[in-house]
């Protein structure tokens, strides 16, 4: 189940971390949660790992949060999960709540859509997705070559525009007006829910910020391949279930006495 660290040692983390009194357990969702395919509106999160996390939303103290690019309301239809669950998309932006842009902010997200769709203009394979804050260019079913150079274009054309925040991923190209990041996301998660620990699971580039706010007892888990700063490291999705499913079976055993319970 783990490549830079061994099985047992991942283990003996989820066990530890599943002893805190409040515990965070936030998810990426693409490549995390579901399967990377071609076409990212035919995604489909596991139903294992859904189950999962909304056995552990049900646990005392327990915090749940998704942690995505996608919109906040791609994000609740795809995963079907909604309260207790905390949805956060737009990589921050949409913190539980739709985006509102202001408008400097509103039209300068309408100068670099124009401006990505002017650059990716009948390259096939290309595809744009326009987010609450921003815009992804998926290059995954592109040539190579075609890849290169349109990820090259959209870096120094709509990317170098003031304001704009460019974040590159696996086969995409982020472009965003607002200056959010999943680490700082996942520094406010871990406040509103007074965590005394946090356990992320990610896969991309852009989960590296968030695995870089991680502290002393908490548990990175990072999917797939390339570097990365998480402790540990799974194989796939089906991975991502099976560590889900040993943390909801060890904070089950291991349950806190809440503080409205306590004597």
């Amino acid at each position: 189940m783990t490549d830079g660290a061994t099985d047992h040692d991942l283990r003996a983390a989820i066990a530890d971390v599943a002893a805190a009194g409040r515990l965070l357990v936030a998810c990426d969702v693409d490549g995390t949660l579901a399967p990377i395919v071609d076409d990212p509106a035919a995604a489909a999160p596991r139903p294992d790992s859904i189950a999962a996390l909304a056995g552990l939303a049900r646990r005392p103290g327990t915090t749940v949060a998704l942690l995505s690019g996608r919109r906040l309301t791609e994000l609740r239809t795809m995963t079907g999960l909604g309260p207790p669950v905390v949805l956060v998309g737009s990589h921050g932006a949409e913190h539980g709540a739709d985006l509102e842009l202001t408008p400097e902010a509103a039209l300068l997200l309408e100068h670099v859509v124009r401006d990505v769709h002017w650059v990716t203009h009948g390259v096939h394979g290309v595809q744009v997705e326009v987010k609450a804050g921003g815009v992804a260019v998926h290059v995954r079913r592109a040539t190579h070559l075609d890849a290169h150079r349109v990820v090259a274009d959209v870096v120094a054309g709509p990317g170098a525009r003031p304001g704009v925040r460019t974040t590159l991923g696996k086969k995409v190209v982020e472009l965003s007006v607002v200056d959010v990041d999943k680490g700082r996301a996942l520094d406010r998660l871990r406040d509103e829910a007074r965590a005394d620990a946090v356990v992320f699971l990610g896969d991309d580039t852009t989960d590296e910020h968030a695995f870089a706010r991680l502290r002393p007892g908490d548990v990175g888990v990072k999917v797939g391949d390339g570097d990365s700063l998480a402790r540990f490291r799974i194989g796939d999705t089906a991975d991502v279930a099976a560590v889900l499913e040993l943390l909801l079976a060890e904070r089950t055993v291991r349950d806190p006495v809440r503080d409205d319970e306590a004597g």
